[in-house]
């Protein structure tokens, strides 16, 4: 879980220090979430049930009383007590202890699955945060430089140079960014009480984000064999060797039941008589065997196993090619993530070489503030797309750690 954890949170991205910080958000997730406690006690209770397995049918004790008491040359019989202990043929009490041992053993595989999903939700989550929080900023960095052109314009009408409708285009624009940046807020207030609610904690806590992330020169290789030993998958594996185990004690129960007893009689006196047995008790030690002779039920669940060996078989499968599927996808995303972000970075660069041509054409007096617009919205477009190219590249990531480690 470690490894899951380190790579996770992108340790060759964005710093230790960081790393590190969300590494902390993380194990408290684990410690705290109520979903990976209630696998664990899901776990504990099918452990438990081992123990439940280990015993013997209950001991059956019958007690008799003789209402019309039948006369015996050594008294009369006045009450019976009878006790029989019925015992599984050898080998049975084991089976059923590996059963539940091999179920419990798969439960166990749902406490793995539920902390890779919780890794990866805190990680997405503060990814998203980071992405909305870095959006904010670009913002209201585009305001400040659009008070900065309004400025311009204002001294630009008064010398005559442009008219009052470009002072209001600009300023319906800053309105424009206002409006976003509040709906950015309300996305993080949001956000916010997702990733809180991962860690179990109160939804309005603060939550530290880092304010720069830049995607890595290379990535770190990421392995497909490594999917065969996904919990996921395994899980199935669990599963079907408790079939087998189920199979085995299956057998085991269509064989026969050993049964001891014991009778006592109570024997009372015969006033009449005096000799040796008079009133003498009888005690009749028993054996019983149960067997089961129409075991047309035990044939049906040896189907029945066979038929479940089968469908989790196909499940697995199916369950591979849906992984499978989904790391290609996945990587081929963080390839496109990262073709975005420099197509982003190189477009970026560009309006803001635009930009300065723009600026010392109003040192020359010939600037077009239509071509100020054009140029500030297409430059909020690019540092959108290059933040959302980041969150996707880390996103992408965080899924494919979730496969392969």
């Amino acid at each position: 879980m470690k490894r899951i954890i380190l790579l996770g949170i992108g340790l060759l991205s964005f710093g230790l220090s960081s790393a590190q910080q969300l590494e902390t958000f993380i194990q408290e997730a684990l410690n705290n979430s109520p979903s990976i406690q209630k696998f664990q006690l899901k776990y504990e209770i099918s452990s438990e049930k081992v123990n439940e397995v280990n015993a013997l049918p209950n001991t059956e004790i019958g007690v008799g009383y003789f209402v019309s008491e039948p006369e015996t040359r050594t008294g009369a019989q006045r009450f019976k007590v009878s006790a029989m202990q019925m015992i599984p043929w050898f080998g049975n009490i084991t089976a059923r202890e590996n059963y539940m041992h091999s179920v419990a053993d798969a439960t166990y595989e749902d406490v793995a699955i539920a902390k890779r999903q919780l890794v990866a939700s805190v990680s997405q989550s503060y990814y998203n945060l980071y992405a909305n929080k870095a959006k904010q900023e670009v913002v209201d960095e585009n305001i400040r430089l659009l008070k900065t052109y309004i400025s311009l314009a204002l001294n630009s009408v008064e010398t005559g140079k442009t008219s009052a409708v470009d002072v209001l285009r600009l300023q319906m624009r800053q309105n424009e960014l206002a409006q976003l940046k509040q709906v950015l807020e309300q996305q993080y207030f949001a956000e916010i009480t997702a990733f809180n609610k991962l860690l179990n904690r109160d939804k309005d806590l603060e939550v530290k984000v880092i304010h720069e992330l830049t995607i890595p020169a290379e990535d770190f290789e990421t392995y497909t064999e490594n999917l065969s030993l996904h919990p996921e998958l395994l899980k199935y594996d669990k599963l079907y060797e408790s079939v087998e185990r189920s199979e085995l004690l299956n057998q085991k129960e269509s064989s026969p039941m050993l049964g001891f007893g014991l009778d006592y009689i109570n024997v009372e006196k015969r006033p009449d008589l005096t000799f040796e047995d008079n009133g003498k008790d009888i005690v009749m030690p028993m054996v019983a065997v149960s067997i089961p002779i129409f075991n047309k039920k035990y044939k049906s669940q040896t189907r029945q196993n066979e038929l479940q060996q089968q469908e989790i078989t196909a499940q697995k499968q199916e369950r591979l090619n849906s992984l499978e599927t989904l790391f290609a996808k996945a990587t081929g995303d963080r390839i496109s993530a990262r073709i975005s972000y420099d197509t982003q970075t190189k477009n970026l660069d560009q309006a803001k070489d635009a930009e300065e041509i723009l600026i010392r054409s109003y040192e020359t007096g010939t600037i077009d503030f239509n071509d100020v617009l054009d140029i500030l919205e297409l430059q909020l477009k690019f540092q959108m797309n290059q933040i959302a190219s980041v969150r996707n590249y880390y996103v992408q990531t965080t899924i494919i750690n979730y496969l392969s480690n």
